[in-house]
């Protein structure tokens, strides 16, 4: 009987099964952390949820049982919803979401079971207990990330990257790993086209360079990082990239292709498989609708609640303004809005009554780039000044401009007429929505950012807003003006 003949196997591919990526030390300790923590808190909820609803710690064999099984159902759709998938801890909303489906998941699993049972004893639990021991598990997850957050601004706690592409495009990348050290990557090594000489430089922003796109994998393989990130480069066509992302399957490199339209995501890029291709389609922005008439709604009434609640500090502040120079307590000044349409912004003073007209005086020492004007050390700034810019608080009066509409609490920073008379196409887009009291450059650095890195926070709100967005930097805002990060 002849011998079953064998195909050759290409040498690229491998007969191995695809490698298992294991945990970082640091990665199996925070799970772990993160799952006690979890366990803690459930545990928490059910017993406070005991005392509640019968007025003792020491309830009826019945009440405990409900708490018991309370408790477990929320445990188990957590598992199952993998709520502490290592993939997902430490950084953005999808580690948030999944915690509240599983409590959603709970609350219905429970609210079936009662009604079939006809359980009546449970729905304080369905509808008051597990509500509660959500959001009492999310402020914990928040918690233990802040304190993941403050590991890697020590650089501890990080995965490590090879970045591969053009020379440019890498060093931007490693640029915003830097700045945005929060998302745990350290890119530790990089790999750049083969120049027809075949000389190549040493670093690139203090990155070793390690090796040609060619041998990505490779190097890869040896060098144990968890991501292979590919920024642009016509290098990169569709064959090598899938070439490579086969080859990386015996690694344990996930691959991370960084598209051209960087900017742009979220509910915008759509996977659409046409005709045996996977194409990305990018939708329209909408810029009107029901998403923008809440938004809107948010903001007026928003306003008016801060300033009613604030109204005795907004007094203080006033009187101080007053006391020191008996100049006038506010600043008004012409701000572009959305559209173009200007308006009349709204600040508390914090600079001397003829700052404008010393304005020319200082202008060779001006320390921004772009058509911005900042100075560290401006002299025309007064003491009682200084406090409220050290804190943001002379922007308050803004709200009362976000109540006329003119403003959002959240949106792009409110620009100068001579500000837009120099601006290029992109930084124009700016203006389709209306400027906001806070926004990703007020908790990504304000003063502190250059002039492109401004325009581009600003084109990526304005490409991607959502409300949860806007959610997200009103949180972070707070801890932006309490560490005074850019503020002069």
């Amino acid at each position: 009987m002849a011998a079953p003949s064998t195909l050759p196997f290409p040498a690229t591919l491998s007969r191995r099964s695809p490698a298992r990526t294991t945990p970082l030390r640091w990665e199996t300790t925070y799970r772990r952390v993160i799952r006690f923590a979890d366990i803690v808190t459930i545990a928490a909820c059910m017993w406070f949820g005991l005392f509640i609803l019968s007025g003792s710690f020491t309830p009826s064999y019945r009440g405990g049982g409900l708490a018991v099984i309370t408790g477990a159902v929320l445990a188990a759709t957590q598992l199952a919803r993998r709520s502490s998938e290592i993939r997902i801890l430490g950084q953005g909303a999808d580690e948030y979401r999944r915690l509240a489906s599983a409590v959603a998941w709970a609350i219905v699993a429970l609210g079936l079971a009662g009604l079939a049972a006809q359980l009546p004893d449970l729905r304080p639990w369905v509808f008051a207990v597990l509500p509660m021991a959500g959001a009492a598990m999310t402020l914990e997850r928040f918690a233990l990330r802040k304190v993941l957050h403050a590991r890697r601004a020590r650089s501890a706690c990080m995965v490590p990257v090879m970045a591969a592409g053009g020379a440019h495009e890498v060093a931007d990348l490693i640029a915003r790993t830097r700045r945005e050290s929060y998302n745990g990557w350290s890119v530790e090594a990089v790999c750049v086209p083969t120049p027809a000489d075949a000389s190549r430089p040493s670093e690139i922003s203090g990155v070793p360079v390690v090796g040609g796109l060619e041998n990505v994998a490779e190097l890869a393989e040896h060098g144990g990082y968890r991501v292979v990130v590919a920024v642009p480069h016509p290098w990169w066509t569709g064959a090598r990239l899938r070439d490579m992302a086969w080859e990386l399957e015996n690694t344990t490199a996930d691959l991370v292709v960084a598209p051209a339209l960087m900017e742009i995501s979220g509910p915008r890029l759509h996977l659409a498989p046409v005709y045996g291709l996977t194409l990305l389609r990018l939708s329209k922005p909408s810029f009107s609708g029901g998403r923008w008439l809440l938004k809107a709604t948010i903001d007026r009434v928003g306003a008016v609640i801060m300033l009613l609640v604030l109204a005795p500090l907004l007094l203080a502040i006033g009187t101080a303004i007053k006391l020191e120079d008996r100049g006038p307590v506010f600043f008004r000044q012409e701000r572009v809005g959305r559209g173009g349409s200007t308006f009349a912004i709204l600040k508390f003073r914090s600079m001397v009554v003829d700052a404008e007209s010393r304005l020319r005086d200082l202008a060779a020492l001006n320390e921004a780039a772009g058509p911005l004007f900042k100075l560290r050390m401006d002299p025309r700034v007064t003491r009682v000044g200084a406090i409220l810019r050290r804190y943001s608080l002379d922007e308050l009066p803004q709200l009362v401009n976000v109540a006329k509409g003119h403003m959002s609490l959240v949106g792009p920073r409110p620009p100068l007429p001579r500000e837009v008379a120099s601006y290029a196409h992109d930084a124009r887009r700016r203006l389709l929505v209306k400027p906001g009291l806070t926004g990703l450059w007020q908790v990504s650095g304000r003063s502190d950012l250059s002039w492109e890195e401004a325009v581009r926070l600003d084109l990526r709100y304005v490409e991607n807003w959502s409300l949860v967005l806007d959610i997200m930097i009103a949180w972070k805002t707070v801890s932006a003006v309490f560490h005074r990060t850019g503020a002069y």
